[in-house]
């Protein structure tokens, strides 16, 4: 009997300390996981600024131009587009982070240029709740001509002749070359 207990307390101690540590490792998993969560949508006030400011030296080094679509944040990286949607009537507009701004205390999330605050109609009231999020930018490549697929100088078929030969051919051929396969594909016979 004295045994059995023994064995039964082992059991019970062993499945604790095999529990613990692996509580400990999930949990720290979803911390991990959690930080890597990024807040980037944003909701909150916006106002503007214009005549009073033109000219004068932003944080990213150049000159503020109030008739550009740019914007003051302290939560976007310099160069940052973002697109500002004004809550009121749904105007809105893409603007590039190039000064920081506002000041905190005033508890607002963006100052944006006279131009942008014009395009979302809220010129006159000074202040709107607008909903903010960034664009990522894409760059699109041209493709290339050098293509390996196509030896040679191309040809032009009409169209029956494409598809008699699409027929006639195969669309995958063996890469006998490679050593895949044993039998010589069109290519690389004699």
């Amino acid at each position: 009997m004295q045994t059995k207990l023994r064995i039964f307390g082992f059991l019970v101690v062993a499945s604790l300390l095999w529990t613990v540590p692996m509580a400990a490792v999930s949990q720290r998993a979803n911390a991990q996981s959690n930080k890597k969560q990024f807040k980037t949508k944003y909701i909150g006030t916006a106002s503007w600024y214009g005549a009073q400011h033109q000219g004068r030296k932003m944080a990213n080094g150049q000159r503020f131009d109030r008739h550009k679509l740019t914007a003051a944040s302290w939560y976007f990286p310099l160069g940052t587009e973002i697109r500002v949607v004004n809550v009121k009537n749904g105007e809105s507009v893409m603007v590039t982070v190039t000064d920081r701004g506002p000041n905190l205390r005033l508890n607002r999330i963006l100052d944006l240029s006279e131009e942008a605050a014009r395009r979302l109609d809220y010129v006159q009231e000074g202040l709107t709740p607008v909903f903010i999020y960034p664009v990522k930018p894409f760059e699109t490549v041209s493709a290339a001509n050098d293509s390996p697929l196509v030896a040679g100088t191309p040809v032009i078929l009409t169209p029956g002749e494409t598809e008699a030969q699409a027929l006639a051919e195969p669309m995958w051929l063996p890469a006998c070359s490679a050593g895949v396969s044993t039998a010589p594909c069109r290519r690389c016979a004699p």
